[in-house]
């Protein structure tokens, strides 16, 4: 089961990416570890990747699908996997394609975990972690003691410098301009699933795994 998820950020994309890889016994992969593992590695295409970002410049696509397709066979993608931010574009997603089909394996399904910009900016604002030993905390759901001193650990708890509104609004509409084209692409091709996060952690996994068992 190959499966590219979106989710705006505070939707929770995160917990249920975590869960889906271990019940599933999939990897969760993103383009930037796969650029660090390879540069890290010292290959041919990590040094070619290396280069381009040493130099301040975006990774082309053919070193990204390159290094996606190499990470594609490996023994622990037996299953499937999880792809986070990629594709972003039709080029993309159609060189996407063309490795699934070039190796005899299933289309990529695509799954987006909504919640309304209310309720997204409400969880963001409201979050808090702890500087020591990264507890959460959220003013409206698991409120930080008046202290604001961690129990678990004794440490600061700290809100994040850039969770403030005017930044979060900029990086949901960023995220939707971004998405928006690759969801069109998805929908067409009759691959595109849509799941309301403002269920419970439980609740939205259930309804992930739904989707998910269908395409076993």
């Amino acid at each position: 089961m190959y499966l590219i998820l979106f989710g705006a950020p505070g939707v929770g994309k995160g917990t249920q990416a975590k869960l889906i890889s271990e019940n599933f016994n999939i990897p969760q992969i993103s383009t930037g570890d796969m650029l660090r593992a390879a540069i890290k590695e010292g290959s041919d295409l990590g040094k070619k990747a290396e280069q381009f970002i040493k130099n301040g410049e975006l990774v082309p696509d053919n070193i990204i699908l390159s290094l996606i397709e190499d990470r594609i066979i490996k023994p622990d993608c037996r299953n499937g996997l999880i792809l986070d931010g990629f594709p972003r574009t039709i080029s993309q997603a159609d060189s996407l394609k063309e490795i699934m089909i070039r190796h005899k394996l299933p289309s990529f399904i695509c799954i987006e975990i909504t919640v309304e910009e209310e309720e997204i900016l409400k969880r963001i604002l409201g979050r808090k972690t702890c500087s020591k030993c990264g507890a959460d905390y959220n003013d409206f759901t698991n409120p930080a003691p008046d202290n604001m001193i961690c129990p678990k650990c004794g440490g600061q708890i700290t809100s994040r410098a850039d969770d403030n509104e005017e930044t979060v609004k900029n990086r949901l509409r960023v995220y939707n301009e971004k998405t928006a084209v690759v969801k069109n692409y998805y929908q067409k091709d009759g691959k595109f699933y849509s799941v309301n996060g403002n269920d419970t952690v439980e609740g939205v996994y259930k309804n992930l795994e739904m989707i998910l068992n269908k395409q076993e």
